[in-house]
């Protein structure tokens, strides 16, 4: 039996992000900043996974991914 933890979380594709600041605007619980005007950065320890960001994003830049917890 599999007991392995698994959650969802928002990974940026940084190189690609075009650091328009969509993203933190729609975030509930403030998982995400644009780093020196340059790109996002998720917070994992804030983020759950409810993809409002990766639905906001112009540049569909964003995901929702299952990770290991």
């Amino acid at each position: 039996m599999n007991t392995e933890k698994r959650r969802r979380k928002a990974v940026v594709d940084r190189p690609a992000c075009i650091a328009c600041g969509c993203c933190v605007k729609v975030c509930p619980l403030q998982a995400i900043e644009v780093v020196r005007g340059v790109t996002a950065r998720v917070n994992e320890s804030k983020c759950v996974g409810c993809g409002r960001c990766a639905r906001e994003c112009p540049a569909s830049v964003i995901e929702i991914r299952e990770v290991q917890a």
